[in-house]
């Protein structure tokens, strides 16, 4: 156990140095920070003193080596936009993102995995078909269609819902919810459901596929000889190992839930991390832009690490392997 994660954690430090190493290409040689800092009057001695002052003009391995010590530090500099520090900015627009994140991701599992239960073991009933129209439905249609869609009918035509902005919050300081206000769960409806209709799909079919290919299986056959319940076998055998590859993936679409949030986050004006990143690109800010690279790649590669440990854990072969 102690080998199989020393090895994950190796192999996310490489990750992670990669990332680092493209952000920091990013920040030196997208643009010139020095410009963006500065009007048009500046004359060029203080221009060169400011580059002297924030180190452009040293090598680009103790650039990079600062660079890596600042990011360690989650430390980025300051927004040529906004003026103020990026890390400050991240951290108030990331509670956002991640409420909105988990709620998507606790809508694919509650709703996708009964969806390809049901669908896996009543594959010709109607309500199957249903399913599976709606699974079509939520794979074709892009994202910000999905979120015009919705917006269109519950808060134009029936006026249910609002179409922009993250409601009533409460502040704790370093935190802010709006999942302990009514107009904040009112907000985060359509947000999450717009966000996790796609994985939602996936979820829905590999789970369909898994069982329909666990239920052909010899055990199960076995079992069934052996005379047990069909809700026996359906959850007791058959969904469970059904779950091992669903960990695997639903793990990894959490990661894309939050990196690719910015789609939903801009249909609905939600104020976390996808809006200030896209806001970021459209004036080409790149403390920002590096910042939001770093962590979204280390978002996945903790996720990534603690589905592999969960994965080690549900699969007893995996721990058989290392043992030999």
């Amino acid at each position: 156990m102690i080998g199989f994660i020393f090895k994950r954690f190796i192999q996310s430090f490489i990750v992670m140095f990669l990332v680092a190493l493209l952000a920091f290409t990013m920040f030196n040689f997208l643009g010139d920070p020095v410009n963006q800092m500065v009007g048009i009057d500046t004359t060029a001695a203080d221009r060169e003193a400011l580059r002297d002052r924030l180190g452009l003009n040293d090598p680009l391995l103790i650039q990079f080596g600062r660079f890596v010590s600042n990011a360690v530090q989650f430390e980025f500099g300051q927004s040529y936009q906004h003026k103020r520090a990026v890390s400050g900015l991240i951290l108030d627009r990331l509670p956002a993102t991640l409420e909105l994140s988990m709620i998507a991701a606790i809508f694919t599992l509650v709703v996708g995995v009964p969806m390809g239960v049901y669908t896996g073991l009543h594959r010709d009933s109607l309500l199957s078909k249903i399913f599976m129209t709606i699974s079509l439905v939520g794979v074709s249609l892009p994202t910000f269609l999905i979120g015009i869609l919705l917006i269109f009918v519950f808060s134009v035509q029936l006026q249910w819902l609002p179409s922009f902005g993250r409601g009533e919050v409460i502040d704790f300081g370093f935190w802010s919810t709006g999942l302990l206000t009514a107009t904040g769960w009112k907000a985060i409806i359509m947000p999450a459901v717009t966000l996790g209709l796609f994985q939602m799909t996936l979820i829905m079919r590999l789970v369909r596929s898994e069982m329909l290919e666990v239920l052909r299986s010899d055990y199960i056959k076995f079992a069934r000889a052996r005379g047990l319940a069909n809700r026996a076998i359906n959850f007791g055998h058959a969904l469970k190992n059904t779950l091992v590859p669903v960990i695997t993936i639903a793990g990894l679409q959490l990661g894309s839930l939050i990196a690719f949030a910015i789609i939903t986050e801009t249909v609905f004006q939600w104020p976390g991390m996808g809006l200030l990143f896209l806001q970021a690109i459209q004036v080409v800010d790149i403390p920002i832009m590096a910042a939001y690279l770093m962590l979204i790649a280390f978002f996945f590669v903790m996720i990534n690490m603690i589905v592999d440990l969960l994965y080690y854990v549900v699969d007893p072969r995996l721990r058989v392997d290392a043992t030999s």
